[in-house]
C-alpha cells in the first residue's frame, strides 16, 4: 500500500501543533495592534479633554468661592456707620437696617457650588481612570517569555480576562463620565447666571441643550443603524 505524501508541515520540520500557534501568534498580533492603538488614543483623548477641561472647571470654582463667605466689605460698611452713629447721631442719620450677623450662602449658591464640584470631581476621576487604562495596556501588550505555545497561551488567557472583567466597557465609560462632568457643568453655570443676567444664562442654557440633543441624537442613530458614521 503506498504511503500518503507528507503534509507542508512536516516537510517543513514543523509539527502541526507548532504550525497552529505560529499562526495563531500572527493573527492574534494583527487583532491587539488595532486594539491597543484605539484604546491607546481614547485614553489620550480622555487625559487631554479632562486636563483642560479641570483647569477651566477650576477657575470658576475659584471665582465662585467667595459666595461661600461673608463680605466683609458690607461687615466693615455697616459696623462703621454703627460707630459713626454712636460718636455724633447728630450728623449721622441712623440706618434703618440693623446689622444682623451672617446666616450663610444661601440654598441656590450651594447647588451651584455642589455642581460644580461634582463636575471637577467626575473630570478628576476620567483623567485617573485613563492614566490606570494606559497602565492596564501596557501591562497587556507585555509578552511573557518561552515558547511560541506558552506566549500563545498566556495571550489568550489575557484575552480571557478581559472578557470576563469587561475590560472595554470599563474603558468605554471614561469618556461617559467627561459627558456627564460637561452637562453638570452646563447646568451650574446657567444657574449661576440666571441670578446676574437672564439674557446671558438663557444663552448658556439654549446651548447646553443643543449639545445635549445632539449627543443623544447621534447615539441613538448609532444604536438603532449598524451603518451609521456616528459610532462613538
Amino acid at each position: 500500500m503506498q504511503s500518503s505524501p507528507p503534509s507542508q508541515s512536516q516537510a517543513d520540520g514543523k509539527d502541526p501543533k507548532s504550525c497552529f500557534w505560529a499562526t495563531y501568534m500572527q493573527e492574534a498580533t494583527e487583532h491587539d495592534g488595532e486594539f491597543l492603538d484605539k484604546y491607546q488614543s481614547d485614553m489620550d483623548i480622555v487625559l487631554i479633554f479632562a486636563g483642560l477641561f479641570s483647569a477651566v472647571n477650576t477657575g470658576f470654582i475659584v471665582q465662585m468661592q467667595s459666595n461661600l463667605n461673608p463680605n466683609p466689605l458690607s461687615t466693615t460698611n455697616v459696623l462703621l456707620g454703627m460707630l459713626l452713629q454712636a460718636a455724633n447721631s447728630s450728623f449721622v442719620p441712623q440706618s434703618t437696617e440693623p446689622y444682623a450677623p451672617w446666616q450663610g450662602p444661601g440654598a441656590s449658591v450651594i447647588w451651584v457650588q455642589s455642581l460644580t464640584y461634582a463636575s471637577l470631581c467626575a473630570s478628576l476621576l476620567a483623567a485617573l481612570g485613563a492614566v490606570l487604562g494606559k497602565q492596564w495596556l501596557s501591562n497587556f501588550k507585555r509578552s511573557g517569555r518561552g515558547t511560541i505555545d506558552d506566549r500563545a497561551r498566556q495571550r489568550q488567557m489575557k484575552i480571557d480576562g478581559l472578557r470576563t472583567w469587561h475590560f472595554d466597557s470599563v474603558l468605554q465609560s471614561l469618556p461617559s463620565l467627561l459627558q456627564i462632568s460637561l452637562l453638570l457643568f452646563g447646568i451650574a453655570l446657567s444657574a449661576s447666571m440666571w441670578t446676574m443676567s437672564t439674557t446671558i444664562a438663557i444663552i448658556i442654557i439654549a446651548s447646553t441643550t443643543l449639545g445635549f440633543t445632539f449627543y443623544l441624537t447621534i447615539v441613538l442613530a448609532s444604536l438603532m443603524a449598524a451603518d451609521c458614521p456616528f459610532q462613538t
